[in-house]
């Protein structure tokens, strides 16, 4: 475990978080391990406790319970079975108790080129599964219907709540996320496209917040728009605390990946600014990090501490919410490239490595889902 403080400042600036990730040759992956077999033991480097690492540190050797998956993306829980998006097959799977998976279907159209692909799910209360993919005409959002039992599901026709959201190979975001108010808040990358983080007529650099149904929120901070924050680059990581305070996390580009507050109207800065600028016209992240430690992608809030998964970092990042300005990395390249991470029914911590996405290096039995006890203060 590593604990660090980085430069902060809670008021003003940018928009964005990091080149995204080392590219390596990926060899050939090495065939699954059962489900039920440890994962090898945190270094005593990276498995002690902080003080300053919030009110929940992960404790313990991680398990794995699930391997052999394919680019998995996102991770969440519908009435509390886990339902995974493959980001390249286009597949959302069932996971089991006993670790095996099963295909409820596949979203149809799915184009999977460089980064985009099947990325991020949310569920409603309904039991409703809502999908950020990318298409042949652009990144979109859809709402599918989840029929039948644990062990039997099958998802039911899409009904498009949003498309044609400018998508390419790379800095599609992805990350959906209903937020304590019942709104899906919807993370999209600026697709390469650097000035359209700038143009509210855009939806691309933008984090959007909508009704379930797709409509625009009449406290939305424009008029008949969706986007509630601009200025980003690629965020790819939605949460809030118990006050109600969003977080995002964002990749930048060569300097500084964020960690940002996120308010209704602000501007980010992208792509006129990357990191803490303190110019006075942007709102600053209140923390960042360099893109060979972080590359930021999923997070995920509990007691106190936000949960970073970081992939060219190779790390899990907890941040006290009490001083975000602060953080303490656990795992370093233990487990390789981290996609996503978020809290099961259970209570522990669960996170989604990333090392067959064509960036990482495969190594036994991945991508695999891994999960870790949580001492809460």
């Amino acid at each position: 475990m590593k604990a660090t403080r980085t430069p902060v400042l809670f008021a003003l600036t940018i928009g964005a978080g990091l080149l995204l990730s080392s590219c390596t040759t990926t060899p050939p992956a090495a065939p699954p391990t059962p489900a039920s077999t440890p994962v090898p033991s945190p270094s005593p480097s990276s498995a002690g406790t902080s003080a300053t690492a919030g009110n929940a540190t992960p404790t313990g050797t991680p398990q794995a319970v699930a391997t052999g998956l394919e680019a998995p993306w996102s991770v969440v829980f519908r009435n509390g079975t886990p339902l995974v998006s493959e980001r390249d097959s286009g597949r959302i799977l069932e996971l089991s108790p006993d670790g095996t998976t099963r295909a409820i279907g596949d979203i149809p159209g799915v184009a999977a080129v460089g980064e985009g692909g099947l990325l991020g799910l949310a569920v409603d209360s309904q039991g409703r599964l809502y999908v950020y993919s990318t298409g042949t005409d652009g990144n979109r959002l859809q709402r599918f219907d989840v029929t039948g039992e644990p062990g039997s599901l099958a998802l039911g026709q899409a009904e498009m709540l949003l498309d044609g959201i400018g998508s390419a190979s790379y800095h599609d975001g992805g990350r959906i996320a209903f937020g304590p108010d019942g709104m899906l808040y919807v993370a999209i990358g600026d697709a390469g496209r650097r000035d359209s983080s700038q143009d509210l007529e855009s939806l691309n650099g933008k984090i959007l917040r909508m009704t379930p149904d797709g409509g625009v929120p009449a406290d939305n901070p424009f008029p008949d728009s969706l986007v509630y924050s601009y200025g980003h680059r690629n965020p790819q990581g939605l949460a809030w605390a118990e006050d109600g305070t969003m977080f995002a996390t964002e990749f930048g580009q060569n300097t500084w990946d964020e960690l940002n507050i996120i308010t209704a109207g602000a501007n980010y800065g992208w792509p006129t600014v990357e990191g803490i600028a303190t110019t006075g016209d942007f709102t600053d992240p209140v923390q960042q990090w360099e893109p060979t430690e972080a590359s930021p992608s999923g997070m995920t809030h509990i007691d106190g501490t936000l949960f970073i998964a970081n992939l060219r970092g190779q790390v899990l990042r907890a941040v006290p919410v009490a001083d975000p300005s602060t953080s303490t990395t656990y795992y370093d390249g233990e487990f390789g490239r981290i996609r996503d991470v978020t809290e099961a029914p259970d209570g522990k911590l669960w996170l989604v490595t990333n090392n067959t996405d064509g960036r990482g290096r495969p190594g036994p039995g991945d991508d695999r889902i891994l999960s870790v006890e949580l001492t809460r203060q």
